[in-house]
């Protein structure tokens, strides 16, 4: 038999009472921890999540054969909006208007020509700088071996490239030099067709596959540097005007903190080692806000055009 002195009694009375406050503190901290576990749930689940990507859509129509560029491109302009980047290339410009009007894209890189025909939906982000100015023309080309045609006049009923319906210099411009003397390419020429590409159009008439085409100045003179070879092939017949250059869009549903972001990228090109030997690649001297007005020309042409084939109906 076990003698229980006072002393120890008191001890094991005083290790109970300590044991129930341990065990209280722990069953106190258990229904905290229960009380707070869903709040910390949806703080957790409340967490932003990570950006999603910018989407900029090109076409083939005027940047084509730039694979390796477009990837350099698209790291360069991820690193410095500090966000992914994706290029959606598709082959019309026609696809990229539509898209970027559904809000499926956030920029798109297009032709003066649509940009006018939706700037109540499209705001100007930036344009490019070729040779110092917001500026391009379009060339009308035949084969280096036809040595006789020295105008548009020249091509009647003849095969003629197109690059693609809302390419300004690829097609507007002819259909509005026609227009002005009350034809069409329909009726002007034998037979016309779309590359749907600028590169391609020199290729057409190179071959001798069509015996004129309607292509982007810049694109030509780009290719006149990197495939000598192909652009010898062709003569420069006329050069247009000058027009708005290729313009840097958006919808004019995209946040304004994405487009200053843009803008103030595309600007800095110009002044960082990276950002020069890119726009080297595209043989631009970098980009500028620019102003609408730099594609009135464009907007006037789109109208003229328009107007005659609404009124082509009611001619005798």
């Amino acid at each position: 038999m076990i003698n229980l002195t006072g002393e120890t009694t008191s001890h094991l009375t005083r290790l109970s009472k300590d044991d129930s406050r341990v065990i209280g503190y722990r069953l106190i901290r258990i229904l905290l921890l229960l009380m707070v576990l869903p709040y910390a749930s949806e703080t957790h689940a409340a967490k932003p999540t990570a950006e999603p990507p910018i989407r900029i859509g090109l076409t083939p129509v005027f940047l084509d054969d730039q694979a390796n560029f477009v990837n350099d491109w698209r790291d360069y302009l991820g690193r410095h909006l500090e966000r992914s980047v994706v290029f959606v290339q598709r082959g019309s410009y026609r696809e990229i208007v539509d898209m970027l009007r559904e809000g499926k894209l956030d920029f798109a890189w297009l032709c003066g020509y649509p940009y006018v025909r939706n700037k109540q939906h499209f705001r100007l982000v930036a344009v490019p700088l070729y040779q110092g100015e917001p500026l391009y023309r379009s060339y009308l080309i035949v084969p280096s071996s036809d040595k006789q045609t020295r105008s548009l006049a020249d091509l009647r009923w003849k095969i003629f490239a197109f690059s693609d319906p809302d390419s300004n210099s690829g097609h507007l411009y002819t259909e509005y030099l026609l227009a002005k003397q009350e034809e069409s390419p329909s009726s002007f020429f034998s037979r016309t067709f779309f590359t749907w590409s600028h590169r391609k159009v020199v290729e057409a008439v190179a071959s001798g596959l069509a015996q004129g085409g309607s292509v982007d100045g810049y694109v030509w003179d780009t290719l006149a540097l990197s495939h000598p070879e192909l652009t010898s092939q062709t003569r420069i017949v006329n050069k247009s005007p000058q027009f708005g250059h290729p313009p840097f869009v958006t919808n004019t549903a995209t946040a304004k903190r994405d487009i200053a972001a843009m803008q103030r990228v595309l600007l800095h090109m110009a002044h960082d080692t990276d950002g020069l030997r890119l726009l080297k690649n595209l043989n631009l001297d970098g980009f500028v806000l620019g102003e609408n007005r730099l594609f009135d020309g464009i907007e006037e042409m789109a109208k003229f055009v328009g107007n005659r084939k609404n009124d082509a109906p009611q001619r005798p």
